[in-house]
């Protein structure tokens, strides 16, 4: 298996047998696509929060993530999204991807297996090292804070 120019390789395991793994819907997708890996189709009532296995565990190179985000199709649809967008997987997790995710509609709404339920895109991390200060430079914007460009 070959590593196209502008690929990262990114190990995958299945953790079950049925999962469906994670692919990019068209050539200029930023995130694959995750599906459900459920034994039993789910209702997510109105309100109601469930987490979801995907059936995939990932081990990404160093030095960066992946964000689980979710599906708008999903969302305008539906009023299903990721609650808490976009998740992090972590370079040093190993253990299956989960969705977080939350029925914002008014209807219940019912998931099966293989359905697409958030996308994975995988980025690069800059990790940094903090520098305390007693005072920083001055800005045009300063301490301004939501809404303060008016915008």
């Amino acid at each position: 298996m070959g590593v196209k120019p502008m690929e990262t390789l990114v190990r995958i395991m299945r953790v079950r047998p049925d999962a469906h793994l994670p692919k990019y819907m068209s050539d200029g997708a930023a995130g694959m696509d995750l599906a459900a890996s459920i034994d039993s189709p789910v209702t997510i009532a109105p309100g109601e929060r469930r987490l979801v296995g995907s059936g995939v565990a990932i081990a990404l190179p160093r030095g960066f993530e992946a964000q689980v985000r979710p599906r708008s199709g999903l969302a305008l649809k539906h009023g299903v999204t990721v609650l808490n967008a976009p998740g992090t997987v972590d370079e040093d997790y190993r253990g299956e991807v989960k969705v977080l995710l939350i029925n914002h509609g008014d209807e219940p709404f019912v998931l099966r297996a293989g359905e697409r339920i958030a996308q994975l895109v995988v980025a690069k991390v800059t990790r940094v090292q903090l520098a305390e200060q007693t005072t920083l430079d001055d800005t045009t914007r300063g301490a301004g804070g939501y809404g303060h460009t008016g915008r």
